[in-house]
């Protein structure tokens, strides 16, 4: 059997596009994988939850019994995907809690692939963030997120250490448009005649972009 990979889309920032990556990318793992089960640690709506409630279980690390509970269904290769949509609030507790747990040497031991994909920011808090993974994870498994809504220039420097994927910003009203509770990404591909859309194109690279991620986790295990 293939590892099981756990995606944990993460920022200590508020507004970077967090939830939106985590929703394509599951809808993503949905379409490419047959299924794929999300856990939702936000305090903010509307939140993953909200957008794939068929697929998405909401996550509370704030006790042990929750942490564990959590880390129960992380730390088992039965080739179900797993997407965790991490809120700003839970970063810092969440990897020092995995780092507690050694759950990188448990994960190699389970043949679970933890992936952790970073939306970057240019202030001194995501820089810190990302400091933290570095010495939490192994460098393949950070893959930094360069939302150009977010970052309106080039990648800095600081996050130059690791993967990345570049998702580019949409006009507002196609925001708006795929900001609603009922849209869905796979949907609008199947269904939308017209491929050179913008939104079309849009969602076929972050979808190309997620397939090469999953191509190199392939590739690792060779």
């Amino acid at each position: 059997m293939p590892r099981t990979p756990v995606y944990i889309i993460c920022s200590p920032r508020p507004q970077v596009g967090k939830t939106l990556i985590a929703r394509q990318l599951s809808e993503f793992l949905r379409l490419q994988r047959g299924d794929v089960l999300a856990f939702d640690v936000n305090q903010k709506e509307p939140s993953l939850v909200d957008y794939l409630p068929r697929l998405t279980e909401t996550a509370d690390i704030d006790d042990t019994f929750g942490k564990m509970a959590l880390m129960d269904r992380l730390i088992v290769n039965d080739g179900l995907a797993k997407v965790i949509d991490l809120g700003y609030h839970a970063f810092d507790e969440f990897f020092r809690m995995i780092e507690e747990i050694g759950f990188v040497k448990e994960s190699v031991r389970s043949d679970v692939a933890p992936v952790v994909l970073f939306v970057a920011d240019s202030d001194r808090v995501s820089a810190r963030g990302f400091g933290t993974l570095r010495a939490t994870l192994p460098p393949r498994a950070i893959i930094t997120v360069d939302n150009e809504f977010v970052l309106r220039g080039d990648l800095p420097e600081t996050f130059m250490h690791s993967g990345t994927m570049r998702i580019a910003a949409l006009p507002a009203f196609l925001k708006s448009y795929i900001d609603r509770l009922t849209f869905s990404f796979t949907d609008y591909l199947r269904t939308e005649k017209d491929t050179s859309t913008e939104l079309h194109q849009w969602i076929r690279t972050n979808y190309f972009s997620f397939r090469e991620i999953e191509q190199q986790l392939a590739r690792q295990r060779e």
